[in-house]
């Protein structure tokens, strides 16, 4: 056989859902249809093949060496077409129950995810948000693997990719109970003279804060950088380390853990959130239904 040339694709449906379940009565059933269907469709497909592609053991079916080559391709060629076509029809958000795969910030996933996730159960029930961990080094290549949008502080896109700003984002600093910073004028020598704990997913040494604090005269010295803000408060509490955060992030932080929250004793630019997509979903249905929502919620917050 040459190619897909003379294929009928529906017996690629047959293909998957036998190599998924490794049985034939189940994938019958997976397919609604009858076992003497998916039988004679993977005769059509073993004839067109050239190879048995399954062969019959205990308990089911076991994939020969080309069935198993063939499994992956197929199973991603099916689940892109059905995305796809999920893609150009109506969406009712009642009703949907559409995975939408996404990535952000650890810092837009405090900031946003609970408020969304709380309109979606309200408005769209069914709907599963799937957020996995973004920045600035990787939200691009995430986005060309599949997910939908990306959120957080990100630079300036190719021109294939929407960018929407969302929240305008201040500093504040954050520190234990009883730090000698906590009390007095807080200058830029003061904040300077204690060690600095800083939020760093990738793992990168350098902050919003550094550049501005090195034109200033005043270089800051960090005394740990941390990949997780759910260790943020223990560390602060049992160090005389500082840490500089978005303001929404900090005075939460602070109320729950009763760390002290003072001004940034610095004027540094704000730093603002973006929304990034590809712009082949500019007329998704469920896509624009989300990114709507996204876009209010930001509006909320701000």
């Amino acid at each position: 056989m040459n190619g897909l040339a003379g294929l009928d694709l529906n017996l690629l449906r047959v293909f998957d859902a036998v190599a998924r379940e490794r049985h034939v009565t189940r994938a019958a059933d997976r397919l609604h249809l009858s076992q003497p269907a998916v039988s004679n469709a993977l005769g059509r497909l073993r004839a067109a093949l050239g190879d048995e592609l399954f062969l019959r053991r205990p308990g089911g079916v076991e994939p020969t060496a080309l069935a198993l080559k063939l499994m992956g391709p197929v199973a991603e060629a099916l689940d892109r077409l059905a995305e796809s076509l999920a893609y150009s029809a109506p969406f009712e958000p009642t009703t949907s129950n559409r995975v939408f795969p996404m990535v952000m910030s650890e810092y837009a996933e405090a900031v946003l995810a609970p408020a969304l996730m709380e309109h979606c159960r309200r408005e769209a029930p069914g709907v599963l948000l799937a957020i996995g961990h973004a920045d600035r080094t990787n939200a691009l290549a995430a986005l060309e693997s599949g997910a939908l949008f990306a959120i957080g502080v990100l630079p300036e896109p190719p021109t294939l990719y929407t960018r929407l700003r969302l929240l305008p984002e201040a500093f504040m600093v954050l520190m234990r109970q009883g730090h000698p910073l906590a009390m007095g004028e807080l200058t830029l020598p003061r904040f300077t003279e204690f060690p600095h704990l800083l939020h760093s997913p990738n793992g990168s040494r350098d902050g919003a804060l550094d550049e501005p604090l090195r034109a200033a005269g005043h270089p800051r010295r960090l005394g740990g950088v941390i990949a997780h803000l759910s260790a943020v408060p223990a560390a602060l509490k049992r160090t005389d380390m500082v840490m500089t955060l978005s303001a929404r992030l900090a005075r939460g932080m602070a109320g729950a853990h009763g760390l002290v929250l003072r001004d940034l004793p610095m004027d540094v630019r704000h730093t603002r959130l973006s929304l990034l997509f590809h712009r082949r979903f500019e007329a998704d249905a469920g896509h624009a239904w989300l990114r709507r929502l996204i876009l209010s919620i930001a509006r909320e917050e701000a």
